[in-house]
């Protein structure tokens, strides 16, 4: 049980591992000062201010709710036992493995308030992908709740890089704290923050470091655009590895005082009952209805797949759950939203516009569309956030793509690389100097630091109607259409520019067809062509005048749709879906080796 103490007191060493490895401990139960501290940063600050009496956090399943009395207490023994245990944590990387819980939250939070840096690992990664990161964060501690304590204890014996502490603690406390006294300690300059890794699709996993004051700016600018308030309720059914699961739908709720109520891993039916649950029954009661929701790309496909085969008492509930009037928000991201996606959850929830955005691990959310429903854009990511400044870079003239340039001599749209600065970006990738050196422009003429080099690529366009500050002072002017990666996603091909998102949605946009990859294939005659792979929906593309639909068809459907030279050359159609990480993104690179067998 939560309420348990950590653990019994230890008297002893366990057994050490190896004898060149320290010995493996399990957390004794130490005693709680009489007056504790908390760091003196925004977040912190913000954390003691809340209602104490306020919902922080709901398992959902088991329906435990954890106030934020019990959060401030629980980080405070949770900071405690860990700098008993370890004096000197400032600056120190300290990973862990918890589940989507309490647990996890009081991990994070007590980790940051001993000026560490959290490196949240992914129970689900493998064991030579998990030592990986490890190592290569030089991690000095390794946590887990008591779930994974025998996945700790493996990671250990099987043999590390460098020493490493392993702290089992089965339980995080959870007690009354109301009358906790606490202080805001200002007496050091903040060393923690977070370390999430890169998902891989391109190379090797870097581990990017987030201070502190690049979380809570990211946070801050989130919740001016997106109105985070203590009247929310966001249901998590997202990894907690990721920029968007950690940042997006924990750290920046947590710190506006929302309620999170974790629902992971993901299953569409238990998604909309729960979704639906308030407004069941002859006395439905909206009072924990759920007001933000945010997901990827294909778990909102999942939820329109299975929305069908609901009863229909819980179809009708769900559908008022998911209207504007209860589902203040609802968000897509870290993938390329199909537009067809968007418009049938549209229609599906009577009126809700999916809002689109764009972020990456190194710099949180970058650029958003507004709350304002004329703000949110097909296919468009939005304006810069708060506190974001953003540029457009065109490689091949070396210059800025400035306001009212967006247009070449042919009047062609300028495709550049979105160029980023500001206080929300990352300090470095972790003991990778070149790396971090190569992602940063030289210091600009303005006196403002350099530019970080996203390597995503972009057009801007005005939109009529949209961009007027009908979401704010910081949506304004034309938007950002992103065409993707630099070098997997602009496929030119003759001297044009096709850009592989763009014929992806139109792809999408078949009925035929239920998923996509366009990738860049080597031409001898063209340079590049444009190689597609497909997932047919069986029920409408088995047979078409008699025959199955292949290649040919899709050219002929898209004909009228894109350019010629957009269309794909080459198609594959697979039997089985395209693979993809946790976050719903393809390995393009994986995919033209696996499928079209080329390197």
């Amino acid at each position: 049980m939560l309420s348990r103490q950590l653990a019994s007191a230890c008297k002893q060493k366990c057994s050490p591992v190896h004898p060149w490895r320290r010995s493996i401990w399990i957390v004794p139960r130490w005693g709680v000062r009489s007056v504790s501290s908390l760091p003196d940063s925004r977040f912190f600050r913000a954390l003691q201010q809340h209602d104490r009496l306020s919902s922080a956090v709901v398992h959902s399943k088991s329906g435990r709710s954890f106030d934020y009395g019990n959060l401030v207490g629980d980080v405070v023994r949770s900071k405690e036992l860990l700098l008993d245990r370890q004096p000197v944590l400032s600056g120190q990387r300290i990973a862990f493995l918890a589940e989507n819980s309490y647990d996890y939250v009081v991990m994070l939070f007590s980790i940051l308030a001993a000026d560490a840096i959290a490196v949240p690992l992914s129970p689900a990664f493998p064991a030579a992908e998990l030592k990986y990161i490890l190592n290569q964060s030089e991690a000095s501690t390794l946590l887990a709740t008591e779930r994974y304590a025998d996945m700790a204890q493996a990671l250990a014996k099987d043999g590390l890089d460098q020493s490493l502490v392993l702290d089992i603690r089965p339980k995080i406390m959870q007690g009354s704290s109301h009358s906790h006294s606490i202080t805001l300690d200002s007496s050091q300059s903040p060393r923690g923050g977070l370390m999430l890794y890169t998902s891989g699709t391109t190379n090797r996993p870097k581990g990017v470091l987030l201070p502190l004051s690049a979380l809570e700016a990211q946070s801050q600018s989130l919740i001016e655009a997106w109105q985070y308030s203590a009247q929310d309720r966001l249901l998590h059914m997202l990894p907690l590895h990721h920029i968007h699961g950690t940042v997006n739908a924990l750290i920046t709720p947590v710190l506006a005082g929302s309620s999170i109520e974790f629902l992971y891993p993901f299953n569409p039916d238990t998604v909309w009952r729960r979704l639906a649950a308030p407004f069941l029954g002859t006395q439905p009661n909206s009072k924990d209805k759920i007001t933000f929701l945010t997901a990827v790309p294909t778990l909102w496909t999942r939820l329109m797949e299975t929305f069908s085969d609901l009863p229909p008492t819980v179809q009708s509930a769900a559908q008022q759950a998911i209207s504007s009037d209860n589902l203040r928000l609802n968000i897509s991201g870290s993938a390329a939203l199909p537009t067809p996606t968007k418009r049938a959850w549209t229609e599906l929830s009577r009126g809700n516009v999916l809002l689109e955005r764009y972020g990456m691990t190194e710099v949180g959310m970058a650029i958003s569309c507004g709350l304002d429903p004329v703000d949110r854009v097909d296919g468009s990511v939005g304006w810069p956030l708060p506190s974001v400044e953003a540029r457009l870079w065109d490689a091949d003239k070396g210059e800025i793509i400035q306001r009212g340039e967006e247009l070449d001599e042919a009047g062609r749209e300028r495709v550049g690389e979105i160029q980023l600065r500001g206080p929300t970006i990352f300090a470095e990738y972790f003991r990778n100097q070149q790396a971090t050196a190569e992602s940063f422009t030289d210091a600009d003429d303005d006196g403002n630091g350099p530019w970080f080099r996203t390597g995503d690529v972009a057009v801007r366009r005005d939109v009529p109607g949209a961009g007027n500050g009908a979401s704010g002072s910081w949506a304004k002017g034309p938007l950002y259409f992103i065409q993707g990666r630099r070098s997997v996603d602009i496929i030119k091909t003759g001297g044009e520019k096709v850009s592989a998102l763009e014929v992806e949605r139109e792809l999408l946009s078949l009925p035929e067809i239920s998923e996509a990859a366009v990738v860049g294939l080597p031409s001898e005659r063209w340079g590049q062509k444009v190689g597609a792979v497909v997932v047919l929906k069986r029920t409408l593309a088995t047979e078409h005048a008699g025959k199955p639909w292949g290649a040919m068809d899709i050219r002929r459907a898209l004909k009228g749709r894109l350019a010629m030279y957009k269309l794909p050359q080459e198609v594959k159609i697979l039997s089985k879906p395209i693979p993809r990480n946790a976050m719903g993104k393809v390995n393009k690179k994986q995919l033209v080796r696996e499928v079209f067998g080329l390197t």
